[in-house]
């Protein structure tokens, strides 16, 4: 049935052929390989992860959860190779507010007669207190890199628990893995209205100017750029643009600095931090016209059909 299904899915689309729409063709394939990824395929690497120390305030904790758009967040100790758990804004908004004692509703007061008094009311003094003291760190899984993907979907769905640190053979903090990551590998990019800023990781700005992600595969940038924009041989040692700047830079390169290596093209660093690349501005590089220089004028020669002088000319007749 397995092997029925994917020579389905593979064989030619006819036009005639309505088995499956081409969304439906997508997850099904996907569906197909999802046995064969491991949660080092899906997960998201160390550099990237968001989280937060335990040692901080809850005003803190608020702060970044609007800064990074995300409902949760791994809580460390010291360094991110020690991980206790997370917190999920849930349990932080739950900190942070209690029910208010209604005021009796009175005529006139507010839309349709009901009062303008709030259901719950702010704690302010929360705010100062520390996630580690308030008991809002909750427990998350730990897993390997070659974990096969279906297995840990399983362990969420088991556990409820929907977050899970990928740590590597010497027990440090490999990569996060979340469920989305995981219905992503299914489904393709979910996108929420907090992904607006961040929907291309490629897009144009400009003629022969491009904004792109630091994570965006060469093969993508070469799809979309044109085949003129050549790694060559670093296409064999890198998978990224950020990989590829640091290949041409041959160290970490700062916010502003330009790169101009790669023939034709200009690599401008616009957003990065102390350890890596984030974001950067690709411009081709415009051919400047031929100027003609203009030689030296050759000198004048003798005319052949110069007319003779005039005594020789009547010698002539």
């Amino acid at each position: 049935m397995r092997t029925d299904l994917r020579e389905a899915l593979e064989a030619p689309v006819l036009p005639s052929d309505t088995s499956f729409s081409a969304s439906e063709r997508t997850i099904l394939q996907n569906v197909l390989k999802l046995g064969e990824l491991r949660v080092e395929d899906v997960m998201v690497p160390r550099a990237d992860i968001e989280a937060v120390e335990t040692g901080v305030n809850v005003g803190y904790v608020i702060d970044r959860f609007r800064q990074v758009g995300h409902s949760r967040m791994p809580v460390y100790e010291e360094s991110l190779d020690k991980v206790v758990g997370m917190i999920h804004i849930k349990d932080v908004l739950e900190a942070v507010t209690e029910p208010a004692k209604s005021a009796a509703p009175t005529a006139g007061n507010g839309a349709n007669g009901h009062n303008n008094q709030s259901p719950v009311k702010f704690l302010s003094p929360v705010l100062k207190q520390r996630i580690g003291k308030l008991d809002l760190v909750r427990k998350m899984l730990f897993v390997p890199p070659s974990m096969p993907v279906t297995d840990l979907l399983a362990q969420m769905q088991a556990t409820h628990i929907h977050m899970a640190v990928v740590i590597d053979e010497y027990g440090g903090t490999d990569g996060l893995a979340t469920i989305e990551d995981l219905l992503e590998a299914v489904v393709g990019n979910i996108e929420d209205e907090h992904d607006e800023g961040e929907a291309s990781m490629l897009r144009a700005v400009g003629d022969d100017v491009y904004i792109a992600d630091a994570r965006v595969e060469l093969a993508d940038l070469v799809e979309t750029i044109g085949s003129d924009f050549d790694p060559g041989d670093y296409a064999e040692e890198v998978d990224t643009l950020g990989g590829l700047v640091f290949a041409l830079a041959g160290r970490v390169p700062v916010r502003g600095e330009v790169i101009s290596r790669l023939k034709g093209f200009e690599l401008e660093i616009t957003r990065a931090d102390a350890r890596r690349i984030k974001q950067v501005r690709i411009s081709r590089k415009r051919r400047k016209p031929r100027l003609m220089i203009a030689g030296p004028k050759p000198e004048a020669r003798p005319d052949a059909a110069a007319k003779p002088e005039d005594g020789n000319q009547h010698a002539a007749e």
